[in-house]
């Protein structure tokens, strides 16, 4: 039986925390269902209605449009990214593996954790990798930032920052370094199941371990650690 986990969220992004309620973690475990399988393009709150359902007017108590939607559904998966890491690396002291378990925790953080029993966190990177940049490649960025929306990856991209500059203190771009091993780790999955002619990386049945090996290599190298 799975045990209930909430994660607590920019209150600027809902109507109504989606978690506190039964219809509102249907709303979430069937907007990463219908995401996944028709798109961010196609997806509206009238055919998830229609899904679980329920009416449009009670998908809208809890979001007010769909981007919203988009962005809590990738800032709770940042965010579960970072409950992890933080209680996988809680013990280590060394700064070298605390990198390593942070870039393993990060790429298997895509598996399926029955911890939340709303959500498919298989299904949910799919999204992440997808259509994650759509939540901040908008003409509204610089106004939802102020709103804090985006400090969920913020903090996640800082923790990374944190472990790089424990390794190697004089490293000039510690939060570059770690923004782009954030991006790379869907980037290249995301070449590797679209446009393979542009990477090296290969999966097969969802194996991430690749991606996981090129970011250990990318950020040790820059670190000038062998």
């Amino acid at each position: 039986m799975a045990i209930t986990i909430q994660i607590k969220l920019n209150e600027k992004l809902y109507l109504r925390d989606p978690q506190d309620t039964k219809l509102g973690r249907k709303i979430i475990q069937y907007s990463i269902l219908l995401i996944d399988e028709i798109g961010f393009e196609d997806f509206t709150f009238k055919k998830l209605a229609e899904r679980i359902n329920s009416t449009e007017a009670s998908v809208y108590r809890y979001f007010e449009n769909k981007h919203l939607l988009l962005v809590y559904l990738l800032c709770w998966y940042w965010e579960w990214v970072k409950f992890r890491i933080d209680f996988n690396t809680t013990n280590i002291q060394d700064p070298n593996q605390r990198l390593r378990v942070a870039i393993e925790t990060l790429v298997e953080s895509s598996r399926f954790n029955p911890s939340v029993d709303f959500v498919d966190e298989e299904v949910l990177h799919r999204i992440v990798i997808a259509e994650g940049s759509k939540a901040y490649h908008t003409k509204w960025v610089d106004k939802e930032n102020k709103k804090g929306f985006f400090t969920t990856y913020k903090a996640l991209c800082k923790t990374f920052a944190d472990f790089i500059t424990a390794i190697n203190p004089k490293f000039a771009y510690p939060r570059a370094l770690a923004s782009t091993l954030l991006e790379m780790s869907n980037q290249q999955a995301y070449f590797a199941r679209h446009l393979p002619a542009l990477t090296e990386i290969t999966m097969v049945n969802g194996n991430l371990v690749q991606v996981k090996q090129l970011l250990e290599t990318f950020a040790f190298s820059l670190l000038n650690i062998v």
